[in-house]
């Protein structure tokens, strides 16, 4: 069986990138809403002021996965954390246990950068949240998610004079 390897995401893997991502999106049954694109990824990725890094999982040099993450900042802590935004495996390639090298590779990252924490969001359906309790995450239940976007964050920007 082929090993599986971890390693972060390069401005060449921009495609592979887009392709997992609709792919997690197709698994949530949102794919309606993608509308990121390579030229995306490369921008936000990997130009002059990134906002997310990449790692990809892969199995006989092909992409099977990826962990998608960002800087966060807790201001109680006074320390950096480190925000899972994907976190996606392909069906073929489940059960091999490459959802936890790639968050146990996030985790060492986390913590060589001084992260108090590695926080992350599941949608309420999601089986996956079972591995992520079985990880060691709590849901923070004090707290709810809230969301500004479209046309509300233009009308909200709007009043900025």
């Amino acid at each position: 069986m082929p090993a599986i390897t971890i390693r972060q995401a390069a401005r060449s893997d921009a495609a592979t990138i887009v392709r997992l991502i609709r792919d997690l999106a197709a698994f949530e049954d949102m794919l309606d809403r993608v509308r990121i694109t390579e030229a995306d990824v490369l921008r936000d990725g990997f130009g002059a002021r990134p906002c997310f890094e990449c790692l990809l999982a892969e199995i006989g040099g092909e992409a099977v996965g990826l962990a998608l993450h960002r800087p966060s900042y807790s201001t109680f802590d006074g320390r950096p954390g480190l925000y899972v935004e994907d976190l996606f495996v392909a069906e073929s390639a489940r059960g091999r246990g490459i959802g936890r090298l790639l968050m146990a590779r996030l985790a060492a990252i986390a913590q060589a950068r001084g992260c108090s924490r590695m926080s992350l969001a599941v949608l309420h359906w999601n089986p996956a949240r079972a591995f992520y309790r079985r990880l060691g995450f709590t849901q923070v239940e004090d707290w709810l998610p809230y969301q500004l976007s479209d046309d509300d964050l233009v009308r909200l920007a709007a009043e900025d004079s």
